[in-house]
C-alpha cells in the first residue's frame, strides 16, 4: 500500500523590546500578572519549513541556558513563566530536519546523526527537568505539532492548544520513531502501552482528543491562544509558590529517564543507518511534499 495518502493526511489541512537570540528564535519579556519570557520561533529561511534543524536546536538550548543564567535585562526580570509559540500560521512544527537525516544516511555519517539526536535529547531533558522548581513552561499550539515538535510540546509543563491544532508522530511511515523523549514524556501522562500506540499507529490526533486524554491541558477557540495564556498566568501566579512545589513533586514522581533517552538515541541512529531503499524513498516523498507545502504557504 502506498504511503502517499497517509503522508498527504499529515501535510494537508492545514511590552518590551525583543531580545534577539538568533535568526529563528526571538524572545521578549512580557509583563502580565507575572514576568513571562515569550519565545517565538520562525520557519527556516532556506527551506521555508518550521522544522528542528541542528541550528534551531542549538538556539533553543541557548534560550534554556539563558533562563538558568540570566544576564542583562533578563537578570533584572526573573523568569517565572516561559511561553513557546510558533510564528507559522499552520504548524507549531513539522518535526525533525528530514533533509539533514537523508544527507547523513547517504554519507553514512552516523556521528553527525548521533550528535543531532543527543542535542535534541539534551534539549527535551532540559525543558523537562531544569526549571521545575522555579518556573513554569507553557506550549501554545496553534496548528500542527508533528514528530519532534510534538516532543517539544510534551516537554513543557502546561499545554494550551487552539481547537484547530493536531498532533502526531509520522516517523514510523519511513521506518523510524521519535528520536528522544516521546516514550517517557507520553508514558508519564497516558502509560507506556498507549504511548507506544501513539508512536506507531500513524494517527493524527485532534487537540480535543488529546485534551480528553490529559495530554493537552487547556483547549481554547482558534485565535484565543494568547488570551488563554494570559488567563492561565493570572490564575496560576496567585498561588505560584505552592503550585511550583506541586509541579516539582510531579516531576520527581515521574522523572525523565535520561539514561533511557540515551539508549533511544543509540537505537534510533542504528535504525536510521539501516533503513531500506523503500523507507528512504518514503522519506524523500515526505521531504518533497513538505517542500511543496512550504512553497504553497502552508
Amino acid at each position: 500500500m502506498s504511503a502517499l495518502p497517509v503522508l498527504q493526511n499529515y501535510l494537508s489541512t492545514s511590552s518590551v523590546q525583543p531580545i534577539q537570540f538568533s535568526r529563528r528564535v526571538v524572545t521578549e519579556n512580557r509583563r502580565l500578572a507575572s514576568n513571562v519570557l515569550w519565545v517565538r520561533f520562525s520557519p527556516d529561511q532556506d527551506s521555508g519549513l518550521q522544522n528542528f534543524t541542528p541550528a534551531l536546536v542549538d538556539e533553543f538550548q541557548g534560550v534554556l541556558d539563558s533562563i538558568r543564567r540570566p544576564v542583562g535585562d533578563m537578570a533584572a526580570l526573573p523568569t517565572r513563566y516561559t511561553v513557546i509559540q510558533s510564528t507559522h500560521p499552520d504548524y507549531f512544527s513539522v518535526g525533525g530536519d528530514l533533509r539533514f537525516f537523508r544527507s547523513c544516511i547517504a554519507a553514512r555519517d552516523d556521528k553527525r546523526l548521533r550528535q543531532y539526536s543527543m542535542a535534541c535529547l539534551d534539549l527535551m531533558h532540559g525543558w523537562s527537568t531544569r526549571l521545575k522548581g522555579e518556573s513554569t513552561s507553557i506550549s501554545l499550539v496553534q496548528g500542527r505539532a508533528l514528530g519532534g515538535g510534538f516532543e517539544m510540546v510534551l516537554s513543557t509543563d502546561y499545554v494550551i492548544a487552539e481547537e484547530r491544532s493536531s498532533f502526531g508522530f509520522p516517523e514510523i511511515m519511513f521506518g523510524l520513531f521519535p528520536c528522544t523523549g516521546a516514550m517517557g514524556l507520553l508514558a508519564s501522562k497516558v502509560g507506556a502501552r498507549q504511548a507506544e500506540k501513539m508512536m506507531t499507529n500513524k494517527r493524527i490526533y485532534s487537540a480535543a482528543e488529546l485534551y480528553e486524554m490529559g495530554i493537552v491541558d487547556e483547549l481554547c477557540a482558534d485565535g484565543k491562544g494568547e488570551r488563554a495564556v494570559e488567563r492561565y498566568v493570572a490564575e496560576h501566579s496567585r498561588r505560584q509558590k505552592a503550585l511550583l512545589k506541586v509541579q516539582a513533586s510531579r516531576y520527581r514522581t515521574a522523572p525523565f529517564n535520561y539514561d533511557e533517552g540515551v539508549r533511544v538515541v543509540e537505537d534510533w541512529v542504528e535504525t536510521a543507518m539501516s533503513l531500506s531503499a523503500e523507507e528512504i524513498r518514503t522519506m524523500e516523498m515526505l521531504i518533497l511534499m513538505q517542500s511543496r507545502d512550504a512553497v504553497a504557504g502552508g
